[in-house]
C-alpha cells in the first residue's frame, strides 16, 4: 500500500481536522455507490479507508511516523543482531525457512551453551512478559521450521457507507433499507432532525473475522436537494409565486411546509421579493427548531392580455413612480 499521507493528499504536518476533511472528500468522491461503472472504485475506496485508519488514529499515526508500523498498519520488526540484541553480540542468526524463520542460538549462557536459558526465557527477554504477550499484543506459536509471531495489530472491520434521504425524511424521521459496499443489506432507522453530513454508527453490523468482535457500520447521511425548499442551517427558505392581483389587493395564500400546507396572509401592495417568517416551520432541532422564510415572487399570466395592458397604460400615465431611483 502507498504512503497514507500520499493516499489522502495531505502533508505530514497536517492537523487531525485536515486529515478528517481530506478523508471525507475522497471517500465521497470514490465511494463505490457513486462510481458503479468504475471497476477500480472499490479498490481506491479501500485504500482511502485504510490510510484513514492509520492517520485518523492518533496512536497509530505516531507509530507510523516513528517507523514502528508500515502503511498497512503491520508491526515492523527490527533485526536481532548487534549490541542491541538480547542475545549479545553473537546472539541469534536466522534464515528464512519454509514455514517462517529458523533460528540458531550461540553464546549466551554460561559455558556458551544455548540450553542455559529456556526458549521461553529467551522470548521473554526479547519482548517482555510471557513470551511477548505484553509487548507485542500476542505471542509465538509453533510453525514448520521455527516460530511465527502474531503482530497483535488490530483488524479493521468497520464499514463506511453513505445514505441519501429526502428533506422530509430527515425532518420527520424514517425507516429505510440500505445495501452496504460488502453486499449486506440492513434496515436503518433515520432519527428525526438528522442533518446532512451527520454520521450514524450501527454497532456490530460491520464485517466479521474469526477471533475478533464484529465491526460497526459508519453511515454518513446526505440530504437530497429539494424541488423548492432550500436549507440554511435549521431554517428553510421557499419562493412563493403570487398573482398580480394578490400582491395588489392582498389575501390569503397557501404555503407548503414539511408538515403540510398552511395559510399566509399577504398584505395589500406587497412587492415581489418581500419575505415573511413562519416561526417553527423549519427543521426540528434540540431546543428551538428552525423557521421557514417565505419570499413572494409576483408572476404575470402567460401570453398577452390586452385588457391588462390597457389597464397598465392608463395606470402608468396617472401613477408615475420610479422604483430604481436609488440605483443612481
Amino acid at each position: 500500500m502507498r504512503d497514507p499521507y500520499e493516499v489522502l493528499g495531505v502533508q505530514r504536518s497536517a492537523s487531525a481536522a485536515e486529515i478528517k476533511s481530506a478523508f471525507r472528500k475522497l471517500a465521497k468522491k470514490h465511494h463505490p455507490d457513486a462510481n458503479k461503472n468504475d471497476a477500480k472504485a472499490a479498490a481506491r475506496f479501500a485504500e482511502i479507508n485504510s490510510a484513514n485508519e492509520i492517520l485518523g488514529d492518533e496512536t497509530k499515526r505516531k507509530q507510523f511516523d516513528r517507523g514502528e508500523i508500515d502503511a498497512e498498519g503491520k508491526q515492523r520488526f527490527q533485526g536481532f543482531e548487534g549490541a542491541g540484541s538480547p542475545f549479545g553480540a553473537r546472539g541469534a542468526q536466522g534464515r528464512a525457512g519454509p514455514g517462517g524463520f529458523e533460528y540458531s542460538f550461540t553464546g549466551g549462557g554460561p559455558g556458551g551453551a544455548a540450553g542455559a536459558n529456556s526458549f521461553e526465557d529467551i522470548l521473554s527477554s526479547m519482548f517482555g512478559g510471557r513470551a511477548g504477550a505484553a509487548g507485542m499484543g500476542g505471542g509465538p506459536r509453533g510453525g514448520r521450521g521455527g516460530f511465527e509471531f502474531d503482530s497483535g495489530v488490530g483488524v479493521d472491520l468497520d464499514v463506511a457507507a453513505t445514505m441519501s434521504v429526502s428533506l422530509e425524511e430527515a425532518a420527520n424521521g424514517a425507516n429505510k433499507r440500505i445495501r452496504l459496499p460488502n453486499g449486506k443489506e440492513l434496515n436503518v432507522k433515520i432519527p428525526a432532525g438528522v442533518t446532512s453530513g451527520q454520521q450514524i454508527r450501527l454497532k456490530g453490523q460491520g464485517d466479521t473475522a474469526p477471533g475478533h468482535p464484529p465491526g460497526d457500520v459508519l453511515l454518513t447521511i446526505n440530504i437530497a436537494p429539494h424541488p423548492f425548499f432550500k436549507i440554511e442551517g435549521n431554517d428553510l427558505r421557499v419562493e412563493l409565486p403570487v398573482t398580480l392581483y394578490e400582491a395588489v389587493l392582498g389575501g390569503k395564500v397557501r404555503v407548503p411546509t414539511l408538515k403540510g400546507a398552511v395559510e399566509l396572509t399577504i398584505p395589500k401592495n406587497t412587492s415581489s421579493g418581500r419575505t415573511f417568517r413562519l416561526k417553527g416551520k423549519g427543521l426540528p432541532a434540540k431546543g428551538a427548531g428552525g423557521d421557514l422564510y417565505v419570499t413572494v415572487r409576483i408572476v404575470l399570466p402567460d401570453g398577452n392580455d390586452a385588457e391588462l395592458e390597457a389597464l397598465m397604460e392608463k395606470w402608468r400615465t396617472s401613477h408615475v413612480y420610479n422604483p430604481r431611483s436609488g440605483l443612481g
